[in-house]
């Protein structure tokens, strides 16, 4: 599945997922390749055969198409390089994100799709490395071909402004010319809500080469000129007068889609994408979502399943949100890494607040000293920030959990990738989750101060002295003072059935109780924003984590791995709810 609404109606586009491609492995030494059916989106430690296999493997499937096509891979783990009919068309670092492969002019008839992937750990990979939670094998996330003409919409993002009590949409595109020979058209944006008619009345702005509409509607036309192969930039804005706000109460959605109309009125491409009206900004000490104070319940979660690896179905993922929800969370940070794109669909819809993060944790500095650690930090920001940034449900940005922020090479890491968001998003603020306990060095960089914090489970100091000792140095001695304050992690471990009056570490009732101690005291700070419960779920670490993670899993869920309610389920339920 590829999103939880369609993206186009003039560009055909094929779900390439959702069915069986055919699947072997690649092994080094002489071994013979597995070679079986396989369920794309997948992750191929889900099969007898492969449960343990970590090295290279192909998928391979035949398409019908003809002329421009453009393939999408919403997430390959964790390298991927992709060949049509022999012939590579892209290759990819990273998991967690979206790429895409153009070829030009096919012949009719069928073509050959082959997607070679690895998820070895070398040098070459900064990020994917042996770390806390699994790195599967596969394509995890959803497949589609697009069949495109001469032009097509590359990107279309949505900035929603409000000005003198009025919302306006600015909004803009990219347009791509695939062919040597000059197009001439325009471009029409039309911005509605979801479920019916906008109730906009208000005409678009004579803004950057558009042209008012004189029927009154919620509509902008800019015009599209491209001399050859190209790519163009299109920006226009739009009053939508009576919009409806997003919010975690009342997640109204609207859509903007933008047509491409040759110069003889011909549609010709387009693209939908959804968005919702609502500012966040943070003033003092508060993070202001349409100008109230926000207070984040939340839970950390990994896209990790027994069933499913990290390729978790709909139903699955939304099980995971009402859980959530249940328990009176109003937020969801991605950790640690960008989620399905369809996650964050349903989180729009169901007005969960996400906090979500590029992809890297607890790296040192030696391993930030990596040659290949900036690129693919930077290019995952940039595909993170171009796939999600329409999505309401984001209220911030986050980067490099738990990583060298108190050394100065990490902070010029920190400061360049904080840079790079800021320059592609102005409308969100930005943050980090520090685990340098009173010597980080970076808060000076982002809008939002973070912390992971485990009293009473790496140690006994009890939770309100350690949060107050904490507090208090970030206001008197970093440039965190004045900023919003946020606890990005709390927890303590269980394992699922392990249960004793003498309340010993891991056993569900000490969870409970030290859950309890942890959440009265970050809730009741008068300084604190917020905080984030590690973790959701229990999840599947790497092999190597074995010696500190029973099961080689980490159980600080509070919910097992099958999703079973341990006994801090209604602690958490009970706190929570009583401060909604």
């Amino acid at each position: 599945m590829l999103r939880t609404f369609a993206t186009h109606k003039i560009r055909t586009q094929t779900e390439l997922s959702s069915c069986l491609w055919d699947f072997s492995t690649m092994p080094e030494g002489g071994e013979e390749p597995v070679r079986l059916k396989a369920l794309v989106p997948g992750c191929w430690e889900t099969y007898p055969e492969t449960r343990k296999y970590r090295g290279r493997a192909c998928y391979e499937r035949d398409f019908q198409a003809s002329g421009n096509i453009r393939l999408e891979l919403k997430g390959v783990s964790h390298t991927a390089v992709v060949y049509v009919d022999g012939v590579q068309a892209a290759s990819h670092y990273n998991a967690y994100t979206p790429f895409q492969a153009v070829v030009g002019k096919l012949a009719p008839g069928t073509h050959h799709l082959k997607v070679c992937v690895d998820n070895s750990f070398d040098s070459r990979s900064a990020l994917h490395v042996e770390n806390d939670y699994q790195t599967y094998g596969g394509i995890t996330r959803a497949v589609a071909l697009e069949e495109l003409g001469q032009v097509y919409v590359t990107s279309l993002h949505v900035t929603p402004v409000k000005r003198a009590g009025c919302w306006y949409a600015q909004i803009e595109a990219r347009v791509r010319n695939l062919e040597e020979d000059p197009f001439a058209g325009r471009v029409r944006f039309i911005v509605e809500k979801c479920g019916g008619e906008s109730k906009a009345a208000a005409g678009a702005v004579e803004k950057g080469g558009t042209e008012r509409n004189p029927q009154a509607e919620t509509t902008a036309v800019c015009t599209l000129e491209l001399a050859g192969r190209g790519e163009a930039s299109l920006n226009t804005e739009i009053l939508c007068d009576g919009a409806e706000e997003w919010s975690p109460r009342r997640p109204v959605l609207y859509t903007v889609c933008a047509v491409v109309e040759s110069g003889r009125g011909e549609a010709v491409d387009d693209l939908i994408d959804r968005f919702g009206f609502r500012e966040v900004r943070t003033e003092g000490k508060e993070i202001l979502l349409n100008g109230e104070k926000l207070r984040i319940q939340g839970f950390c979660r990994h896209e990790d399943h027994p069933q499913f690896g990290c390729a978790l179905p709909l139903a699955a993922m939304e099980q995971d949100l009402v859980l959530m929800r249940d328990m009176g969370a109003n937020s969801v940070r991605t950790s640690h890494y960008p989620n399905d794109e369809i996650f964050l669909d349903l989180c729009d819809e169901r007005g969960m607040l996400v906090w979500e993060e590029n992809h890297a944790r607890g790296l040192s500095e030696e391993a930030m000293r990596n040659p290949n650690f900036e690129r693919q930090c930077e290019d995952c920001i940039r595909e993170m920030v171009e796939a999600h940034y329409n999505h309401p449900c984001i209220y911030i940005w986050g980067i490099l959990n738990e990583c060298a922020s108190h050394t100065e090479y990490g902070k010029s890491c920190y400061e360049k990738q904080l840079s790079l968001i800021r320059s592609l998003d102005r409308s969100r603020p930005r943050s980090f989750a520090s685990c340098q306990f009173k010597t980080d060095i970076c808060f000076g960089l982002a809008e939002v101060v973070s912390y992971n914090i485990y009293p009473l489970w790496y140690h006994d100091t009890p939770a309100d002295q350690y949060l107050a000792d904490l507090y208090d140095w970030v206001q008197q001695e970093t440039e965190g003072a004045g900023k919003p304050f946020l606890i990005t992690e709390v927890g303590a471990g269980a394992i699922y059935g392990c249960r004793t009056p003498d309340r010993v570490k891991w056993s569900e009732e000490y969870q409970a109780e030290a859950l309890e101690k942890q959440l009265k005291a970050i809730l009741s700070h008068e300084g604190v924003r917020g905080v984030y419960i590690w973790q959701f779920a229990d999840c599947r670490v790497c092999d190597s984590w074995f010696h500190g993670r029973p099961r080689t899993m980490n159980n600080k869920g509070i919910v097992d791995e099958y999703r079973r309610p341990k006994l801090s389920y209604m602690t958490v339920r009970d706190i929570f709810r009583s401060r909604k």
